[in-house]
């Protein structure tokens, strides 16, 4: 316990950072909207925030090697901040671009010394407990960050200016905290053909985990305006893909320790399907039926990459698990770039349906993929635990390596 208080300045940044960094990407649709921007314009910043991510994961362990945690910290907040602030000063999509690669790097750059001073500080007694709050809080400041555009006026001054202030206040808990920073860890080295070669299921996986919820997560508000619904049940929508993802964890988690996780991800996509073809057909029945179908679409979708994650580790040595995690982040990042601006155009061309119509082919290529690679061979008889695992940075294997293997409580 005494290590989790000691931890709490870690986790308020965090909060704040889910705030601040989730709340400007269902801001920037309804003010791009508002400003007369394009739908491909509008998804081209959700594929900015996800370059600017990968940018971020990729260098901030090096710029913690140069100056050290908080200082990294502080620059990679800074980032975000202007990056933030500098919307309704240019107001052009192009400039707006560049501001949404800052928000990545801000994101993935202050996670990534989030993970790397936990890493330092928890024990192996300690890490279970202390990964299960870290999910908690994720989660829960992700959950916060979907209600906030509910509250926030579109293409205003002082929306932008209020997440640009909480952005800055995740600086207050790690600079003030007395706990002494960590020596840096190392570098994993990053070999994106490592995921292919133990599991090219999982890998494909992933990408498609990052088909589903970039484009959902960036383009979705998007999709309820043109199917009427109001910013603050925007809100309401996003959140519930949140929450039904949260949901779904646990029983995911049972039955992919339980049964061969090919067939829990076939399955899953079969589901994901399904909730896209449920989605599209409740946006005439009523707003409580469009906010129940996206929590349908979170409770199928968001496990996926979690449960391909599991799928490669199964396959992993020990020595490999840090530099997996960061190859399974990496394509994850890769689809997640191309998602937002392809669903866009798809929705300019045929309707806001294109957007669910889009995730639905891709899961349906993961279904005949796995069934493929099913008939390949049998699943390894070693398996690993399932973790949830938070796409947060290239450091977060470090965190779960030996919790799949059960040392980690």
């Amino acid at each position: 316990m005494r290590l989790l208080i000691s931890f709490a300045a870690l986790f308020f940044s965090v909060i704040l950072l889910q705030l601040s960094s989730g709340g400007v990407g269902p801001l920037d649709v309804l003010s791009g909207t508002a400003l007369g921007f394009s739908r491909q314009e509008i998804g081209l910043l959700g594929s900015a925030h996800f370059l600017g991510f990968f940018i971020g994961c990729w260098w901030a362990p090096r710029l913690m090697g140069s100056v050290g945690h908080s200082r990294a910290f502080a620059a990679f907040t800074a980032t975000g901040a202007i990056g933030l602030m500098a919307h309704m000063l240019v107001v052009d999509p192009l400039a707006w671009t560049l501001m949404r690669v800052a928000s990545g790097l801000c994101v993935a750059g202050c996670y990534t010394v989030i993970e790397a001073w936990l890493q330092a500080k928890v024990t192996n007694q300690t890490r279970g407990r202390t990964m299960g709050v870290y999910r908690v809080v994720d989660m829960t400041g992700s959950l916060c960050a979907q209600m906030i555009v509910g509250i926030l006026a579109p293409a205003s001054y002082v929306s932008y200016n209020i997440l640009a202030i909480v952005c800055c206040a995740a600086l207050l808990p790690i600079t003030l905290s007395k706990v002494q920073q960590p020596e840096t860890p190392a570098q994993p080295r990053l070999r994106p053909r490592l995921a292919f070669d133990r599991s090219p299921l999982a890998a494909a996986g992933v990408v498609v985990a990052a088909l589903s919820s970039a484009s959902f997560r960036m383009v979705g508000p998007i999709y309820g305006q043109e199917v009427g619904l109001t910013a603050a049940q925007i809100a309401w929508f996003l959140a519930a893909f949140v929450l039904g993802g949260a949901i779904a964890q646990w029983p995911v988690g049972w039955l992919a320790d339980k049964f061969d996780r090919r067939w829990v991800l076939i399955w899953l996509s079969v589901a994901a399907m399904l909730a896209c073809g449920v989605t599209v057909s409740a946006a005439g029945l009523g707003t409580v039926s469009v906010f129940l179908s996206a929590a349908l679409f979170g409770l199928t979708t968001f496990p996926i990459y979690s449960v391909a994650a599991a799928h490669a580790h199964d396959f992993a040595s020990d020595d490999e698990r840090v530099e997996l995690s960061a190859a399974l982040m990496f394509w994850f990042a890769a689809g997640a770039i191309f998602a937002p601006y392809i669903a866009s155009v798809l929705i300019d061309g045929f309707g806001p349906g294109a957007l669910f119509m889009m995730i639905s082919v891709g899961h349906g290529v993961l279904v005949v993929f796995g069934l493929l690679r099913m008939r390949r061979g049998r699943a390894t008889p070693r398996r690993t635990r399932y973790v949830y695992a938070p796409r947060t940075s290239f450091l977060i294997g470090r965190l779960t390596g030996r919790a799949r293997d059960g040392r980690g409580d």
